[in-house]
C-alpha cells in the first residue's frame, strides 16, 4: 500500500514562491500577464499547459500567490523528494489516484488556497488537445474557478533537462480569464466529460490567443 501524501502546509508553499521567484528572476527573463484574473482570496485552480521542466518552478515563482501542485511521484524521491514535500507540493500516482492525494487535493481548495493541476497530465506539445478528467473533477467538487495558464519560451530545444531554455532567455506566464463550473456537479461519467470538454474548450481558446499575440510581436 503507498503512502498516503503529507497534508501541505501553507508556510511551505509561501517559502517555496520566494525561494522560486527569486531563482527566476536571476535565472530568466520573466514577463508576467493576467496576473489579476488570479482572484485575490477564496480556492482557485491554475490548469496550466505542460512543455518543460521548468513550467511547474516558474508557474510558482510567478503565481501572484502561494500553490500546491499535483506532480508525479516520480519525483519525490531523495533530496528533491524531500524539498518537494517542504514547499507543501503534492504527489500524484498518475495511473492510480489515491485517496490520500484527493484529501490533500481537495483539502487545498477547501480551506481557500491554490491548487495547481496539469490538465493533460505529462509534458508534451501543451496544445491542451487531450485532458484528464482530474482537473474538471475537482472544479466540480469544489467550485473553484479554473485559470487557464500558458507558458511561452519555456520548451526550449526538447523535452528534456538539456532542452530547457538558456539562460537569460525570454520567458513569459499567462494568466488566462477564470472559468467557473457549478459546485456538486459532474456526479456521472457524462457530465464529467462534458465538463473536461467545455474546460478544454477554454484552454485551448487562451492557448491560441497568446500564440496569435506571441506572432503578432515577431
Amino acid at each position: 500500500m503507498s503512502e498516503a501524501p503529507r497534508p501541505p502546509t501553507p508556510v511551505g508553499a509561501v517559502f517555496g514562491k520566494f525561494a522560486a521567484a527569486t531563482l527566476a528572476r536571476l535565472l530568466y527573463r520573466v514577463t508576467i500577464t493576467g496576473r489579476e484574473n488570479v482572484p485575490r482570496t477564496g480556492p482557485v485552480i491554475l490548469a496550466p499547459n505542460h512543455t518543460s521542466f521548468l513550467d511547474a518552478p516558474l508557474l510558482m515563482g510567478t503565481c501572484p500567490r502561494p500553490v500546491h501542485t499535483l506532480a508525479k511521484k516520480e519525483l519525490f524521491k531523495g533530496p528533491l523528494g524531500w524539498l518537494l514535500h517542504a514547499v507543501g507540493q503534492i504527489p500524484l500516482d498518475r495511473d492510480d489516484p489515491s485517496r490520500g492525494m484527493i484529501k490533500a487535493g481537495t483539502g487545498v481548495l477547501d480551506v481557500g488556497r491554490v491548487l495547481v493541476v496539469f490538465p493533460e497530465g505529462t509534458r508534451g506539445a501543451g496544445d491542451f488537445a487531450e485532458l484528464r478528467t482530474g482537473l474538471a473533477w475537482f472544479a466540480l467538487r469544489s467550485g473553484a474557478p479554473v485559470v487557464p495558464v500558458v507558458f511561452a519560451g519555456t520548451a526550449g530545444r526538447g523535452r528534456t533537462l538539456g532542452g530547457m531554455p538558456g539562460l537569460r532567455s525570454r520567458v513569459e506566464v499567462v494568466f488566462g480569464r477564470p472559468v467557473t463550473l457549478p459546485a456538486g456537479g459532474g456526479r456521472t461519467r457524462s457530465a464529467l466529460d462534458a465538463a473536461t470538454e467545455q474546460l478544454r474548450e477554454a484552454l485551448v481558446a487562451h492557448r491560441e490567443a497568446v500564440a496569435s499575440r506571441t506572432e503578432e510581436h515577431k
